[in-house]
């Protein structure tokens, strides 16, 4: 099966360049990471040893200098003017950045041109060093969900199943059966995304607070809540820093994301209600205990996963695209989304499940200027025709 072609080519491109870059992909658990570097490593067929620091002993901090040496022997035995060194699940090991640099200056500085890709988690990787260790040496190519053309291609997706189903391709062989399809969803992607993702690798004070955060986060996905609200339904309640803090990881883990509203200040930026939003639809319905068949029946409960899926569609692409998302409230004046990319801002309203409109655009543009206005309704464009198209291509209107 042919997968995330945009990635392959994007892989294939760097690789071939005559400079030297560490090309780290990275990116939310069962996307496809491992799958996709495979699949370049077949096609290309290029001399290339590839490995795993999955079930390494953490306290093998030799581990990345013997896989260095050993793919430099390789090379130099097989007479070869470039190499690839793939190294998977990369965070698994303590103190791989600095091992990393230190391998990589050597092969810089003896004019070695062994090629190096690394896979992991987005949060460890920046976490623990990627971006001071490895400065100037590295690029990061971003590997978030699946898109609908992504799913439909692979799995004949229908529109109204990529809103359902979301963007998963471990389970989408499953979905005839949603109760096990919902049963693989929590047991093999959502508790390890949590569980090993962030709580086994970043200090957490509450663990159970903060899958209730992601539980809660996602019942409210769509919707602003305020953390004193939040607080006041969580069991294990903490503080609203501790909430803020606790809803950064599970957005750095690629799960759920508060969106700031936007105010063109900062400051007021950062006092805001957060608008929840997870980046795939598949979390939410894994928590719904009724039935695709039935939601559809009622216009105004399907209307909440079409408003979700534009959303996911916005938040990943602005995570791989470089733009910044937002939403805008003003009293009972609202925007869905709002995205900005330099001095160009696009307001996106999603009019899903008879859900009025709130005449936000005029105000907005009334306090910040003309923006470009977009509609996602039946009098407007299509939900179904919007997650088909690239949102970077709206800053080109």
């Amino acid at each position: 099966m042919e997968i995330r072609r945009t990635h392959l080519d994007k892989i294939s491109s760097r690789l071939k360049e005559k400079r030297r870059f560490i090309q780290v992909i990275a990116g939310p658990r069962q996307v496809g990471k491992t799958t996709t570097i495979r699949q370049w490593v077949s096609e290309k067929k290029a001399p290339t040893t590839f490995i795993s620091a999955d079930n390494q002993p953490t306290d093998n901090n030799l581990w990345i200098a013997q896989q260095w040496t050993s793919a430099r022997l390789q090379m130099k035995s097989l007479d070869l003017e470039e190499y690839v060194l793939i190294i998977d699940e990369i965070q698994k090991i303590p103190s791989w950045s600095e091992a990393v640099k230190k391998e990589w200056d050597l092969d810089t500085q003896n004019g070695l041109n062994l090629k190096v890709v690394l896979l992991g988690s987005s949060r460890l990787l920046l976490q623990q060093g990627l971006t001071e260790s490895l400065a100037g040496r590295f690029e990061l190519i971003p590997m978030l969900h699946w898109t609908f053309s992504e799913m439909q291609e692979a799995f004949d997706f229908s529109e109204e199943q990529f809103a359902w189903f979301g963007g998963y391709p471990g389970p989408a062989s499953l979905i005839l059966d949603e109760q096990r399809w919902k049963d693989y969803m929590v047991n093999s992607i959502i508790d390890p995304s949590i569980s090993k993702d962030i709580l086994m690798l970043t200090r957490i004070d509450k663990p159970a607070l903060l899958r209730q955060t992601f539980e809660l986060g996602c019942h409210y996905s769509g919707q602003q809540i305020s953390f004193n609200k939040m607080i006041g339904q969580l069991q294990d309640a903490g503080n609203t820093t501790t909430l803020a803090n606790y809803l950064n990881l599970l957005g750095e883990a690629a799960l759920l994301q508060g969106l700031q509203k936007y105010s063109g200040s900062l400051v007021k930026t950062k006092i805001s209600s957060p608008k929840m939003q997870v980046y795939n639809n598949a979390l939410i319905t894994a928590y719904t205990q009724q039935p695709m068949s039935q939601v559809m029946l009622d216009p105004v409960h399907w209307g909440r996963w079409v408003e979700n899926i534009v959303g996911t569609h916005l938040l990943n692409a602005s995570r791989e695209q470089s733009f910044e998302l937002w939403y805008w409230r003003d009293g009972n004046k609202e925007i869905d989304f709002i995205l900005k990319k330099g001095k160009q801002l696009i307001a996106i309203e999603v009019k899903a499940g008879n859900r009025l409109s709130s005449s936000g655009l005029t105000a907005f543009e009334n306090l910040y200027g003309p923006c470009t206005k977009i509609l996602i309704g039946t009098e407007g464009l299509i939900w179904k025709d919007f997650i088909k198209m690239n949102p970077a291509l709206l800053f080109d209107i």
